[in-house]
């Protein structure tokens, strides 16, 4: 909804100031004296929506105060729903000349809620034109207005293509549902609630004499099923508490939750929960440089292989009040090597909300900078390889951003729906979620994900996914499916082929290839993997172990100045503890081994310089149980293969 600047004590003017209104107050019966204090200290601090019902309802009881009318079109400013109201009210308080001198901007502000453009930039001049001079702060709202109002003026002329649906009920209700963050393939959505079903009820807040009173937000899921979005339902106490709970991002295969929490001390902070069978596990801060004591840090979002995170911050040295960042993730998974993503991107003003598609080249996000066609607005900007730099931003345009605050805006794996959340009038709700089709203009993803089940017995498994590539044995990305339904789902970005190694205790594991070169746009492949089955694949043929490779003896023997080999019988993106079992441990010493790709993995028996001093080892970590342990080689901080390394000339075939 359109966050409105404050005009902090204009009641009080009244009170001060205009004896007559002082004398028509005090006439009126009690409880309109109290609904009168009560709209006024929500106006005094800000909470403009909660203001809106209070000082409609007195106006109307009063429709000749000017003030009133003032008081109320600007707190129906707040809500999109009421801006047609706003107009007719502020319209009204401007005739009766209202002695106010952000008066005429905040009609300006109706008027370019209502689409009057040309009569904005009217009633902008003449503020421009007056006998008093503007003050320096008003005078920068109300050149950045005109901006609007002409970029405005531009986009309504020139509509893109683009249906906006409500998503009906459900998810949507008579209360506020927004913020909609979406799994890649589309299946869960996780939102932000706030109505009488929240946990913390209608809760109230004193400060000092003042007492405010609203619904407290809670995180709320929804699961697809056959086309139709299931009821909406409280994601769990882990996450919800008493107090505010808001959903921020998911992660592309739906096992990560992003949520933030303020706890009235530290401006806002980022936290993560992750997905533990059917139920998800205590949100955790994020640990590194992203949360600082002193800023507020309220939205993100990660990469498909889970290597960057994108966010939105106010900590100094940016550009503007909130900026952009990306920050790395460390092999004890941190966050750390925080970066300004720079003038391109970041304006003096805002920038929030970000959203990095599973494919990694098209970052969508929110400003309320000179772009801008009124408040915040939906942009995109496309990552370029070859020269590592994002393109230009580009506003979506209209009708997907409108004059009113357009905001949270994130994409379908195949980009052929948006989603994201607004107080248009018509809806379920105070804010409902909306679906936009097609999601993007001029922008078609290529992205490979493959999904399916794993089961052994039968039953659903929580199996050990690795997305490496074909070739070099770099690691893509680590993953799992679900201990409960057994499902997992990965996003593989476009120019490599894939192997996918599945592990799981007691049972061989199974090696998959998939193309994901020279993909002509968005391709789901389906692999259902059953530890079970020896005797065939579901899907792709299933290739032989790429980590290790036949090689010739003589290449066996060899060894390389920075080359060196380790048993591996564990790996992890998050650090864990590992309880190696006693015949393993009578073997030798089980090591942390870190390597540059942020993965933790377990080995056991220190370095081999050879590859056949490796696989002898090898046999005897075998015969104890470990069945899926494997040989990793290591050239200069790199996992390498004795192919490889011949074909680099490391090594003499």
């Amino acid at each position: 909804m359109k966050k409105c600047f404050a005009i902090i004590g204009c009641l009080s003017i009244w009170m001060v100031n205009t004896h007559a209104q002082n004398l028509i107050i005090l006439t009126w019966p009690q409880a309109e004296k109290d609904s009168f204090r009560t709209g006024k200290s929500y106006y005094d601090a800000a909470m403009y929506d909660l203001a809106a019902p209070i000082f409609i309802n007195l106006q109307k009881k009063h429709p000749k105060e000017v003030y009133l009318q003032y008081a109320a079109g600007v707190s129906a400013l707040e809500r999109s729903d009421l801006c047609a109201l706003a107009l007719d009210l502020l319209q009204q308080a401007n005739t009766n000349k209202v002695n106010l001198d952000e008066a005429p901007y905040n009609l300006a502000r109706a008027q370019l809620l209502n689409y009057k453009f040309d009569e904005a930039l009217a009633t902008l001049n003449q503020m421009e034109t007056a006998k008093k001079p503007i003050a320096k702060d008003l005078k920068e709202k109300v050149d950045l207005l005109k901006i609007y109002c002409n970029n405005a003026k531009a986009f309504v002329a020139n509509p893109i293509q683009a249906k906006i649906e409500n998503l009906g009920s459900p998810p949507n209700t008579g209360a506020s549902e927004y913020v909609p963050v979406v799994s890649a393939d589309e299946e869960t959505m996780v939102y932000t609630y706030a109505g009488d079903s929240s946990i913390g009820g209608l809760r109230k807040k004193t400060d000092d004499e003042l007492t405010y009173a609203r619904y407290f937000e809670d995180v709320y899921i929804t699961k697809k099923v056959k086309g139709v979005w299931n009821p909406g339902r409280n994601i769990g106490v882990t996450i919800n508490t008493v107090e505010n709970d808001a959903a921020v991002s998911i992660s592309p295969d739906g096992h990560m939750l992003f949520t933030y929490r303020d706890d009235g001390n530290n401006g806002g902070d980022l936290y993560v929960s992750y997905l533990q069978g059917n139920d998800w596990g205590f949100p955790i801060p994020l640990m590194g440089d992203i949360n600082r004591g002193d800023t507020w840090e309220g939205s993100c979002s990660i990469s498909a292989d889970g290597k960057t995170l994108y966010f939105a911050s106010t900590r100094k040295g940016g550009f503007g009040g909130r900026d952009l960042y990306t920050a790395t993730r460390m092999s004890d998974g941190s966050w750390d090597k925080v970066t300004n993503m720079g003038p391109k991107i970041n304006t003096k003003y805002d920038e929030d909300a970000p959203f990095i598609h599973p494919d990694g080249r098209l970052l969508i996000y929110s400003s309320n900078g000179e772009k801008s066609m009124g408040n915040y607005d939906i942009f995109k900007t496309i990552y370029n390889p070859k020269d590592t730099a994002w393109s230009a931003p580009e506003n979506m345009g209209y009708p997907i951003n409108t004059p009113d605050r357009d905001s949270y805006y994130v994409l379908s794996a195949s980009g052929e729906r948006g989603y994201y959340s607004s107080g248009k009038t018509g809806g379920q709700g105070l804010q409902d979620i909306y679906m936009v089709t097609p999601g993007i203009l001029n922008y078609k993803p290529v992205l490979l994900v493959v999904k399916g089940i794993a089961t052994a017995k039968g039953q659903p498994v929580e199996a050990n996914i690795v997305a490496s590539t074909a070739g070099d044995a770099e690691i893509f990305s680590l993953a799992a499916s679900n201990s409960a339904d057994g499902k997992y789902l990965l996003s593989l970005k476009e120019g490599d082929n894939y192997i996918l190694t599945f592990s799981l205790k007691d049972y061989p594991n199974k090696v998959y290839e998939v193309k994901g070169k020279n993909l002509q746009g968005y391709t789901e492949e389906i692999i259902n993997v059953d530890f079970s089955d020896t005797t065939k694949a579901v899907a792709s043929t299933p290739v032989q172990d790429t980590t290790v490779k036949k090689t010739s003896q003589p290449l066996k023997e060899q060894t390389a100045e920075g080359l060196y080999f380790r048993i591996q019988i564990a790996a992890y993106e998050h650090p864990q503890n590992y309880d190696a079992p006693p015949k393993l441990l009578a073997l030798g010493k089980v090591e942390r081994l870190e390597l540059t790709d942020g993965i933790y993995r377990i080995t056991i028996g220190g370095d081999f310089n050879t590859f056949a001093a490796a696989e002898d080892f090898l046999k005897k970590v075998r015969e104890t149980g470990q069945k899926d342990s494997f040989i990793t080689g290591v050239y200069k901080g790199k996992r390498a293969y004795l192919d490889d390394l011949a074909k680099q000339g490391v090594l003499k075939q």
